[in-house]
C-alpha cells in the first residue's frame, strides 16, 4: 500500500475512532471496527466515471465476501468542493438503483465541509456528517436493518447527535477534526 494509501485510511480511521466512535455519532460503528469488517478504500481518481466504476467494484467485493460489512471509500482528490461532492452522490445512489442494488446496499454521505440543508456553515451539527476527506459509506442494507431493530429509538440518533455536537460546540468539532489529519 502506497504511503499516501496510508495516510488517507489512518486519518479516516482517526476520525472514526476519535469522533465517530467515541460520541456515539453512529452507536453501530465500534462493533464493526473491533471485528475488523469495515474496508477502508482510498481513491485518487478524479473523473467521475473511475469513481462509480469503483464504487460498483466495491458493491461486487460485497456481494464475495461477507466478512466485509461495510465499506468507506475515500477520495482524496476528487469532490473537493461540496457541491461536486452531491452531484457524484446524486449519480452514485442513481447507478446503485440502476445497477438492482436498491434495497442491498446505501450510502451514507461524510464530506470536510458537509452542510445540512437549512443550516449555516459554522453550524456545529454539520459536524455529524463532517470527515476529514470526501467519503462514502457503503453500507449493507439488511445489517443496518438487523442493528436497527436491536437499539433503543434509532429514530433519535440523529437528533441527539445535533444537540451533542452543538453543546460541544464549533471549536471543539473543528479541533476534533483537525486532529485527524497527519501532523
Amino acid at each position: 500500500m502506497a504511503d499516501n494509501d496510508q495516510q488517507l485510511i489512518d486519518a479516516t480511521q482517526k476520525w472514526l475512532k476519535t469522533i465517530v466512535i467515541e460520541y456515539s455519532i453512529c452507536p453501530f460503528a465500534k462493533r464493526e471496527l473491533e471485528r475488523g469488517s469495515i474496508r477502508f478504500v482510498a481513491n485518487h481518481d478524479t473523473e467521475i466515471e473511475n469513481c462509480l466504476l469503483n464504487l460498483m467494484l466495491e458493491c461486487d467485493r460485497l456481494n464475495i465476501d461477507p466478512s466485509i460489512e461495510t465499506t468507506l471509500l475515500i477520495y482524496d482528490k476528487a469532490f473537493i468542493c461540496f457541491d461536486d461532492y452531491l452531484d457524484f452522490l446524486e449519480l452514485a445512489e442513481t447507478l446503485l438503483i440502476e445497477q438492482d442494488y436498491e434495497g442491498v446496499y446505501q450510502l451514507a454521505s461524510f464530506h470536510p465541509d458537509y452542510c445540512f440543508e437549512g443550516t449555516k456553515q459554522n453550524d456545529p451539527a454539520n459536524y455529524t456528517n463532517r470527515s476529514p476527506y470526501p467519503l462514502l459509506h457503503l453500507l449493507r442494507e439488511s445489517s443496518l436493518e438487523k442493528a436497527i431493530a436491536t437499539y433503543p429509538h434509532p429514530e433519535d440518533i440523529p437528533e441527539r447527535n445535533i444537540e451533542l455536537t452543538r453543546k460541544l460546540g464549533l471549536a471543539k468539532m473543528q479541533a476534533l477534526l483537525a486532529a485527524c489529519y497527519p501532523s
